[in-house]
């Protein structure tokens, strides 16, 4: 005869894999904690507003915003180009071109050094257009460019990618050339993937410290970037590096949530 009122079951609660989460939510969420408790104090607005502080903003925003210029502008016909054809050795550049994501920051910076530095591949020749690119605003921008650009030729593939050929043939039968097909058409659906790719490329440029500490120095109001000026704070002076700190917490946690609501509406 079937039970007309079965026994609820016994909800069985997994106790291991809740106490290593535990630990790990800790041990992640601690250091981040106490970041914030140090550095936002009553002493956060008069140290943010000190030359050093200032100085590191300034140079940081500035740079990352030409790096985020050039790599829509460099990065995105890339990505629609490795999207949309096939060729010889496309898996090759593919390759190359997501090199930077796992190789290591400094290795990128002796890298750079290497080719535009004075004695590099294209130091002579830029030395005689009477250009120095090492320890230069510059130097910071490219070093950026290099590590941060991949991020965003990942993502933006993965747009492109996500179009449907579909929608691109009907607004070519509409007379749309492959100008307006990709304007019109391919740009506008591919967008939130696009500007997931910035704010990934944003905050990796933010966060760089290897390569440009190599390449471009710690010149206080020219190279030295919000990371740089936490490493050099913490030799002397703490309170710059734990608002420097702070604010780059802050600003990580707001780029990943924003990365996550883009996400969880493309998904929608």
């Amino acid at each position: 005869m079937t039970d007309l009122f079965p026994r609820r079951r016994r909800l069985v609660v997994p106790v291991l894999p809740i106490l290593l989460g535990t630990v790990l939510v800790l041990f992640l969420i601690l250091p981040v904690l106490v970041l914030l408790t140090r550095g936002l104090t009553a002493s956060f607005w008069p140290t943010l507003g000190s030359p050093v502080v200032l100085d590191a903003l300034r140079v940081s925003l500035l740079t990352t915003g030409i790096t985020l210029l050039l790599t829509v502008l460099l990065v995105t016909p890339i990505a629609w180009l490795l999207a949309r054809f096939d060729f010889p050795g496309k898996t090759v550049l593919d390759a190359l071109l997501d090199l930077p994501i796992v190789l290591p920051p400094v290795v990128a910076g002796v890298g750079l050094l290497l080719t535009f530095g004075r004695s590099g591949l294209l130091g002579p020749p830029l030395q005689l257009a009477g250009i120095s690119v090492p320890f230069s605003p510059a130097a910071v921008v490219i070093a950026q460019l290099f590590v941060a650009a991949p991020f965003y030729l990942r993502t933006a593939k993965a747009g492109f990618l996500a179009v449907e050929r579909e929608a691109e043939e009907a607004a070519q039968t509409d007379g749309a050339d492959r100008w307006g097909v990709f304007r019109y058409v391919t740009w506008p659906l591919a967008f939130p993937f696009l500007l997931e790719g910035l704010v990934l490329t944003w905050a990796r440029a933010l966060g760089e410290f290897g390569a440009t500490i190599l390449f471009a120095g710690s010149l206080q109001g020219k190279t030295r970037t919000i990371t740089l000026a936490i490493y050099s704070a913490m030799e002397s002076d703490l309170a710059p590096a734990l608002v420097l700190s702070a604010v780059m917490v802050l600003v990580a946690f707001t780029m990943l949530l924003l990365v996550r609501i883009i996400t969880r509406d493309r998904k929608n």
